[in-house]
C-alpha cells in the first residue's frame, strides 16, 4: 500500500504538492500518464482514450518531446492536458538541486506547462520548495504499478480498483516497460470506474 497509495506522512513531507484533487459533488478521477511520448505506445493510448471519450493528463519527458514533437502536438490536438516530467527523467535524490532544476528548465523550454511531476515521485524537500514558485507539483493518489515486471496485469488492475476514490490522481505509464500491464489494465480500469459512476477530468493547465 505504501507504493500504490502513499501514506499521510509522505504527503505531509511534500505538503506543497497536489496528491489528490478536491472532491466535488460528483465522483471524478484524473488519469495521468508518465514518461512519454513514444511512437510505440502513446498513439495507442490516445486512440484508446478516444474510444472511451476520456481525457487525461500526460507528464512528458522533455527528451521524448524533442525526438517526437508530432506526438506532443497530437496530445494537445486531442484535448488532453500535459505537464513537465523533466528532460532526462532524473531522480531528485541522485542529483544536486542545481542539476535537477536545470534539467526541468530545459524540458520547460519545450513543454511550457505549469504542471510538474517528479520522476519516480521522489525529490528533495529543497527541490520541491524551489519548484513551488513556478509549478503546481503533481504527485498521485493511486499508482497502478504497471511498470513492475513482478506484477501481473490483473494485479495492476486490482490496484486501481482497490485504491481509487473520489478525486484520485491515478498514474499509468506510456513507456515500453509498462506496455503489457498498461494495455491490459488501463482500458479495464476505465470500464470499471465508469461502472462505479466515476467521471474523468484533466488536471487544469
Amino acid at each position: 500500500m505504501f507504493i500504490e497509495q502513499p501514506p499521510l506522512l509522505y504527503r505531509w513531507i511534500f505538503a506543497e504538492a497536489i496528491w489528490r484533487m478536491k472532491r466535488r459533488g460528483r465522483k471524478v478521477v484524473y488519469l495521468t500518464f508518465d514518461d512519454g511520448p513514444i511512437p510505440e505506445l502513446t498513439p495507442w493510448v490516445l486512440d484508446t482514450l478516444d474510444s472511451y471519450g476520456v481525457k487525461a493528463t500526460f507528464f512528458l519527458v522533455g527528451d521524448n518531446v524533442r525526438r517526437h514533437p508530432e506526438l506532443f502536438e497530437e496530445i494537445k490536438r486531442r484535448g488532453h492536458s500535459y505537464g513537465n516530467h523533466s528532460m532526462h527523467h532524473l531522480q531528485g535524490l541522485k542529483v544536486t538541486t542545481a542539476r535537477y532544476l536545470s534539467d526541468i528548465a530545459e524540458a520547460d523550454a519545450l513543454i511550457d506547462s505549469p504542471l510538474f511531476r517528479p520522476p519516480h515521485g521522489i525529490m528533495r524537500t529543497r527541490q520541491g520548495k524551489a519548484l513551488k514558485s513556478r509549478y503546481n507539483v503533481i504527485m498521485y493518489d493511486v499508482i497502478s504499478r504497471d511498470y513492475s515486471r513482478k506484477l501481473s496485469p490483473e494485479r495492476v488492475l486490482e490496484n486501481v480498483k482497490r485504491y481509487a476514490r473520489n478525486g484520485s490522481i491515478i498514474v499509468f505509464h506510456d513507456s515500453l516497460k509498462a506496455e503489457k500491464n498498461m494495455k491490459y489494465a488501463m482500458p479495464r480500469a476505465i470500464e470499471w470506474l465508469k461502472s462505479k459512476g466515476y467521471e474523468f477530468d484533466v488536471l487544469p493547465q
